[in-house]
């Protein structure tokens, strides 16, 4: 892989570090989430959601789970994790729960898990690929690595909420 990255199946051994990337990566975005909705709103729509995440993160090392978990590391340590989806009956792949560790972040980590997920889906017979982020500031790196591997067609969306 580009700049020493090597993309390997997630082991459950993996989720400590895994918990800590994801941990600091999502720290500046849930900032963001409650610097636009002020505290009172945050509490009441969005903390439960960011605090499931670590939940999701813990899902998909079931086996049940239809999600197939990718580490990426440099060097043996791991520095990033990419979730991808191969539907077949949709023929659509999708790039779901990802990070990498913020002191690693602007080293090509992200490109190499995105074209990792992206051959991985050509290779199963996708025909399409989805990711979603955010439309805010703290997910303005997201959206520059999505840009830079390919996904150029975007649907923007505005979630809206206030207090009662």
């Amino acid at each position: 892989m580009e700049y020493g990255v090597v993309i390997r199946e997630a082991a459950e051994y993996d989720l400590p570090r895994m918990e800590e990337i994801r941990r600091a990566a999502f720290e500046p975005v849930f900032a963001s989430f409650r610097g636009m909705l002020g505290d009172e709103l945050y509490e009441l729509v969005q903390a439960r959601e960011d605090e499931a995440q670590s939940k999701l993160l813990l899902s998909l090392f079931d086996a049940e789970s239809v999600w197939q978990l990718y580490a990426a590391e440099i060097d043996g340590a791991v520095v990033g994790f990419v979730a991808v989806l191969l539907d077949h009956e949709t023929v659509v792949g999708e790039i779901g729960l990802n990070a990498v560790d913020p002191s690693h972040a602007g080293k090509g980590i992200g490109t190499s898990m995105y074209n990792f997920a992206l051959a991985r889906m050509k290779d199963a017979g996708m025909k399409a690929a989805t990711v979603a982020t955010g439309a805010d500031a703290a997910h303005a790196p997201a959206r520059r690595a999505y840009r830079k591997a390919g996904f150029a067609a975007e649907i923007p969306s505005v979630w809206m909420c206030r207090r009662l």
